[in-house]
C-alpha cells in the first residue's frame, strides 16, 4: 500500500510539472501572437498617421481659398485656380516623397 501511494505522489509531481511546462509554452505562445498583432496595428496606424500628414496641407490650402472673402487678390488673377490646384498638388507629393525616402511606405 505504501509503494502505492509513493508512486502515485511521484506521478501527481510529474504531472504537476508537466502541467507547469505546458502552462509555460501557452503563454509564450499567447505573448507571441500579442506581439505580433501589436505590430500589424502598428503598421496600420502608421498608415493612417502617413495619409493624415500628406492629405492635411492640400486641404488647409482648399480651405484657405474656399473661404468667401472679397480681397483676395490671387482670386483675380487669371491663373489663380491653377496655382492653388498646383499648390495643393505639391504640398501633397512633397510629403509623401519624404515618407517614400525614409521607408515609412
Amino acid at each position: 500500500m505504501s509503494s502505492r501511494l509513493n508512486i502515485l505522489t511521484k506521478d501527481i509531481a510529474s504531472l504537476g510539472d508537466y502541467a507547469s511546462f505546458i502552462s509555460t509554452k501557452t503563454n509564450f505562445l499567447v505573448e507571441a501572437t500579442l506581439g505580433m498583432v501589436n505590430i500589424e496595428q502598428n503598421n496600420i496606424i502608421k498608415i493612417f498617421s502617413v495619409a493624415a500628414v500628406i492629405f492635411l496641407p492640400p486641404t488647409l490650402i482648399a480651405s484657405i481659398y474656399g473661404m468667401n472673402f472679397e480681397f483676395m487678390p490671387e482670386l483675380h488673377t487669371r491663373y489663380g485656380y491653377y496655382i492653388s490646384i498646383i499648390l495643393m498638388v505639391i504640398s501633397a507629393i512633397l510629403p509623401y516623397l519624404y515618407f517614400k525616402k525614409r521607408k515609412w511606405l
